[in-house]
């Protein structure tokens, strides 16, 4: 799918959750989730998985930090994020991969529009 077909959907999800409208097979059966709980301002966290999920990405606020960059001390906007993983479904090294990924993306937006 495209952004704009995700975002388009996304809004349209959001919108009848909060009119309390979604059906029970919309919400139900995933196999991940995301906790943000960064939007309240907190740092980060470990969430914990709710069945029948098997992992669950929780993201925490982007704050300001002090970063090495090519030998010198810079400012960047830092974000934690932690996935919580269910052993008997996903192995930790697959689960590495996937914060791997995330991280390249999340680094590089540009990259999901290609």
């Amino acid at each position: 799918k495209t952004l704009s077909v995700i975002s388009n959907e996304m809004k349209d999800l959001a919108r009848r959750a909060r009119d309390r409208k979604l059906k029970p097979e919309e919400y139900q059966g995933g196999t991940t989730a995301v906790s943000n709980l960064g939007m309240f301002g907190i740092k980060d966290f470990a969430a914990v998985i709710n069945p029948p999920h098997a992992t669950i990405l929780a993201v925490g606020a982007g704050e300001e930090r002090a970063v090495v960059k090519g030998g010198e001390i810079r400012i960047a906007t830092v974000m934690s994020v932690t996935l919580s993983t269910d052993h008997r479904a996903v192995d930790g090294a697959l689960g590495a991969e996937l914060l791997g990924a995330f991280k390249r993306i999340i680094e590089n937006p540009m990259t999901m529009l290609v």
